[in-house]
């Protein structure tokens, strides 16, 4: 650059109007250069600069798509149209009626006299477990372990057990058949299944070869510890010995989320009766389309949600909630009266415009930021001694800074008109804290809470399928909530999916660790 930011800030109207013409001129030809310089630094993109990917938000993967480097690509001219050909054989050649035409397309599946591949599970059985009938269905007659077993089908089940120490890898052979009763009927057992469940394809069943916990470890390697598909089958085979494909593995991931999908319900209940809520958004890719992950916490609780960034993905989940509600500046909060605005957002943007060079958002971020520190050091002032009320003290501070933006509302420089009318627009939810200065200043807690997802949207581009986005949401929804009342996720996890399997309700959230 040829000019500094000490240089630019010297430049405006009257100086350029006092120039004489060839000076103009040079300055002019600085100026030139370095906006080229400065717009060739904004058009750069993965494809024409060492630019990572990952550095681009959510929102920005269409930029690199459509760079004009992309687009000067010339389109081929059309060929002459030719006979259609099967793609996996040579041009037809001249020849006998038929001699050169490919065979029929190929069906979908195994063929006809191919090598078939089985389940690869060379480790040996460490228990073999007994189904039997509890009650006779005929008469009613409990069954016990000394009565006639008919063993009729079985499948086995690798799973994982918390064991001192370590992991203890258990390969458990199961046997469901017929306990026969005095009365002479046969009562028989079978693998648990739950019933289908609309917006779900995965089923939930105990005939799976994944016992619980090992689902369980499969979630926190995925979701906890951010591995993909084959870095898990990797270390399941390096560590564990255990060979999963990665279909299984994905599989079991969205099975874990539809077991927990009824835990949601419970989450909501207890956001809808907290009174503070913390809520924030991020982008989120899915398949490449542009969605976003919203997060509303509570104390002990986190709910994750992944839709458009409308306020009808958060407004069931609200339509209960009385409680205080802190957010950001976006739009679609306004539509709760009991809000907060988080002060670190807008210090954030205050300090920007006193870094700029351009002179009157220099003097506006400066000016907003100083009213800021005071009346964030008057509101520690009035948590430490109680009794203080900060909105009646800074009553004249704060008429000046309404007036201050009022100012520059219509300012021409896009950043000092937008911050201006956002404190006018949020000004009673901005300065609620000074009414009741124990509610807290900023949003700190929700963007926390996006934080690690955020890292895994940079490592993973985010989820393919809706199901999958369900499933993320669910899942993460439990992790969260669970840490934040300082229990380990994976048992409870684990004891859920066992018992969805079995059809049976999901066990409620444990209380939070005193």
């Amino acid at each position: 650059m040829k000019l500094k930011d000490h240089d630019l800030q010297q430049i405006n109207r009257d100086y350029l109007a006092g120039l004489a013409p060839d000076k103009l001129v040079e300055v002019s030809l600085k100026l030139l250069e370095d906006l080229k310089e400065a717009r060739d630094s904004l058009n750069q993109t993965a494809q024409n600069s060492s630019r990572p990917s990952g550095s681009f938000a959510p929102w920005e993967g269409g930029a690199v798509a459509s760079s004009p480097a992309a687009m000067e690509v010339a389109e081929p001219e059309p060929a002459e149209e030719a006979p259609p050909r099967h793609k996996k054989h040579p041009p037809l050649t001249d020849g006998p009626a038929g001699a050169g035409e490919p065979p029929e397309a190929k069906k979908p599946g195994k063929q006809k006299g191919a090598p078939g591949h089985g389940r690869k599970v060379e480790l040996a059985v460490t228990d073999i477990k007994l189904h039997r009938a509890e009650v006779c269905a005929a008469c009613g007659n409990k069954l016990g372990a000394e009565e006639p077993f008919e063993a009729r089908l079985g499948l086995y089940v690798l799973d994982v057990e918390l064991g001192t120490p370590g992991l203890q890898v258990s390969h458990v052979k199961h046997l469901y058949g017929a306990s026969v009763c005095s009365c002479g009927h046969r009562s028989c057992t079978e693998p648990g299944r739950c019933e289908p469940e609309p917006g779900w394809r995965v089923e939930l069943t105990e005939w799976h070869l994944v016992g619980p916990m090992l689902v369980s470890l499969l979630v926190c390697l995925s979701l906890r510890q951010r591995l993909s598909r084959p870095r898990i089958q990797e270390f399941l085979q390096d560590w564990l010995g255990i060979s999963l494909s990665v279909g299984v593995i994905n599989q079991c991931i969205t099975e874990g989320g539809r077991a927990a999908e009824p835990v949601e319900a419970q989450l909501i209940a207890e956001i809808q009766q907290a009174e503070l809520l913390h809520a924030d958004e991020t982008g989120w890719k899915e398949h490449g389309r542009l969605v976003w992950l919203w997060v509303l916490v509570a104390p002990g609780v986190t709910l994750f949600l992944i839709g458009q960034r409308s306020w009808d993905v958060i407004a069931d989940v609200l339509d209960g909630f009385a409680g205080w509600l802190m957010s950001d500046g976006y739009l679609s909060y306004r539509q709760y009266a009991r809000r907060l605005r988080c002060l670190a957002h807008l210090i954030r943007k205050a300090r920007g415009l006193a870094e700029s060079v351009e002179q009157e958002a220099q003097q506006f971020g400066e000016k907003t930021l100083a009213y800021l520190v005071l009346f964030i050091e008057a509101i520690y002032r009035a948590r430490a001694g109680p009794g203080s009320r900060p909105k009646e003290e800074l009553a004249e501070p704060l008429a000046e800074l309404k007036a201050w933006c009022q100012q520059h509302r219509d300012s021409p420089h896009s950043k000092t008109r937008q911050l201006a009318r956002e404190f006018l627009n949020d000004w009673e939810a901005i300065w609620t804290v000074l009414d009741y200065p124990d509610l807290p200043l900023t949003n700190n807690i929700a963007e926390r809470a996006l934080r690690h997802w955020v890292i895994a949207r940079k490592i993973s581009y985010g989820t393919r399928t809706p199901q999958g986005s369900r499933a993320l949401t669910l899942l993460a929804s439990v992790i969260e909530t669970c840490r934040q009342r300082q229990i380990s996720p994976w048992p409870y996890l684990a004891e859920v999916i066992a018992a969805r399997r079995k059809g049976n309700p999901a066990p409620p959230l444990p209380a939070a660790v005193s």
